[in-house]
């Protein structure tokens, strides 16, 4: 189930950006989710369960609007503005660190009561607000720091195959008409 969620992604992101390359760095972002989903798991002593995977969807959300929000201003500033990869991938992580870390804490915050809970049933949401928590807080950690460089990486590549291919990738063809 979880590979056809990423295959759906994927689709999605690739008809939105019109590129293959994109998604692949918005769903780069995604691994450390699931590392520090199940690091938490382990950690706690507990066992990864059907509402544990429910949880991973949740995260695969979360996690990929974080990177989103980048790729998607980096995008818009380098066709808008002329901005090279560089530039318009570090303007953007400086314009959106804000709501970035907005978003996560709040869905942090709002599992927290499903993590800590002592009430009818808790045991059963608890793996639930488990793997969010985890998985949030390993993830933004990490992918503050990974997203524009895999960014970058993936851009370089592009223009490379791009090259190769004979097609040309200056600025003169990225801004609009």
């Amino acid at each position: 189930m979880i590979l056809g969620a990423l295959v759906l992604v994927y689709i999605v992101l690739g008809v939105l950006y019109e590129s293959y390359v994109h998604p692949l760095t918005i769903l780069s972002t995604l691994p450390s989710a699931g590392v520090g989903a199940l690091l938490a798991i382990q950690l706690t002593g507990g066992q990864f369960s059907l509402i544990s995977m429910l949880g991973l969807f949740l995260l695969i959300g979360v996690v990929k609007k974080n990177a989103i929000m980048m790729v998607d201003l980096a995008l818009q500033l380098e066709r808008q503005q002329g901005l090279t990869p560089e530039e318009g991938i570090r303007q953007a992580c400086l314009l959106r660190l804000r709501p970035i870390l907005m978003t996560t804490m709040a869905a942090i915050l709002g599992a927290v009561p499903l993590l800590i809970g002592d009430t009818e049933g808790a045991e059963m949401r608890q793996p639930l607000g488990l793997v969010i928590v985890g998985g949030l807080v390993l993830s933004q950690i990490l992918t503050l720091y990974t997203t524009p460089v895999v960014y970058l990486y993936f851009e370089r590549l592009r223009r490379r195959v791009n090259r190769w291919r004979g097609i040309r990738t200056d600025a003169a063809l990225d801004t609009p008409l």
